[in-house]
């Protein structure tokens, strides 16, 4: 689920698609670091954002980047350019074959979206689709041209990816909170069934699993010296009286690229995260690790990302080693110190959930109707069959009684010679 997201990248993942990204293992001894040389390996595929439109995105950035002229302003362009929709309008000096291919995509996707909302609405028994107005909803093409790719196709695409990136996050802490609130649920209705010994059982049972789970070693403030100190010596293997913010930067700027994006800052949280969940613990959740790597990322990028373009640069990683927060950060409260929803949340959820039941009971007691409707049809369809049938074989005995030549599949004469 983790995502590689510089904002530049963000916008359309346009360096990640663009850039050839070279991987270096963050736990090798790097001391000291000046120049780190590339290693020669395999381009690492730009990871799937999550996004509808996710595969559309990706064929553009990849058709766009065989065009020279696009590339070289791609690699010129700041962020501001490519969010502001000013670089949209370089799709106008591509070659013509990039255009043909870009027209091409455009005009799949428009298809596809078609077959969805076809889909959607036959699901519904619609009947009457106006594509044109249903397509609307989607904002990450022009749809009053389903034919060809303009501009401002591009422009609309970078908005929408942006756009729908930077609410990624909360979507996932939405997510992850009706996760929480439904295991609560399943639980007490779990303890719903249980007769009296039973539910003390379970209830014991669980509050000890909550105590075992909290009983843990401090957690460093994510971002803190301490929390980049333990990083240095226990995942690098470095002397912690050596430690070097600039070195350290070098060292988990994997790719070399000069920034600590969103994937290489959540990869410095895995000593502290391994302190609270265990795999191998029935009482940790490791759904409620991949949440507290993401509340540690998203307070780190706050503190550190001075311009907000979900980026670290070196600059920025040095200006925050020099504040207070650093060297004496407050103490960092766990998923297991919070409360993630209230009774009243919960509840209203739960009545959300039944609505939902009650909704899909009713769906499957008319799919059991339509089911049984179907089934005597065509029970009363074999017994008409079988019913001339035997009609048919009744003609042809009395027709052979007769002596009348019996009739072939279209009524015509069996020819029959004399013995």
């Amino acid at each position: 689920m983790r995502r590689r997201t510089f904002l530049l990248q963000c916008c359309l993942l346009v360096t990640c698609l663009l850039i050839a990204f070279e991987a270096v293992p963050i736990d090798i001894d790097k001391t000291k670091v000046k120049s780190p040389e590339p290693v020669e390996s395999a381009k690492i595929e730009p990871p799937d954002t999550g996004l509808y439109y996710d595969e559309y995105l990706k064929q553009v950035i990849d058709v766009l980047e065989t065009d020279k002229h696009f590339r070289e302003k791609l690699q010129k362009a700041d962020i501001e350019e490519i969010k502001s929709g000013r670089l949209s309008k370089e799709l106008d000096l591509v070659s013509h074959h990039v255009r043909t291919k870009l027209d091409e995509l455009k005009r799949q996707e428009v298809a596809r979206l078609r077959m969805l909302i076809k889909a959607k609405l036959d699901s519904h028994q619609d009947v009457g689709i106006n594509h044109q107005a249903l397509l609307k909803q989607f904002d990450h093409l022009n749809h009053m041209n389903p034919d060809t790719f303009e501009s401002t196709d591009l422009d609309m695409l970078i908005k929408a990816a942006t756009s729908d990136l930077e609410h990624y996050d909360k979507t996932r802490h939405e997510e992850f909170k009706k996760y929480e609130m439904l295991k609560e649920h399943e639980r007490r209705e779990y303890l719903k069934t249980l007769n009296e010994e039973k539910r003390k059982e379970e209830e014991s049972k669980y509050e000890e699993m909550k105590k075992k789970h909290e009983n843990h070693p401090k957690v460093n403030h994510p971002g803190s010296k301490d929390q980049l100190k333990e990083v240095w010596e226990e995942a690098d293997g470095l002397d912690p009286d050596d430690f070097d913010p600039k070195t350290f930067f070098k060292l988990h700027d994997v790719n070399n690229d000069g920034f600590l994006d969103e994937q290489e800052l959540e990869a410095l949280f895995t000593k502290e995260l391994e302190k609270v969940y265990d795999p191998k613990n029935e009482e940790d959740d490791m759904i409620e690790m991949e949440e507290e790597r993401l509340r540690m990322r998203e307070h780190v990028m706050t503190e550190i990302d001075a311009n907000k373009d979900r980026l670290v640069t070196l600059e920025e990683f040095l200006k925050a080693t020099e504040k207070k927060e650093f060297l004496e950060p407050d103490s960092w409260e766990t998923l297991d110190q919070q409360q993630l929803f209230t009774e009243e949340e919960l509840k209203e959820y739960e009545n959300h959930i039944s609505l939902q039941e009650d909704e899909l009971k009713k769906k499957a007691e008319e799919l059991q109707k339509q089911k049984e409707e179907l089934q005597r049809q065509h029970d009363q369809l074999q017994a008409q069959k079988l019913e001339y049938h035997q009609a048919v074989q009744q003609m042809e005995q009395k027709k052979l009684q007769q002596g009348i030549s019996p009739s072939g599949p279209a009524g015509e004469l069996k020819y029959q010679p004399h013995v």
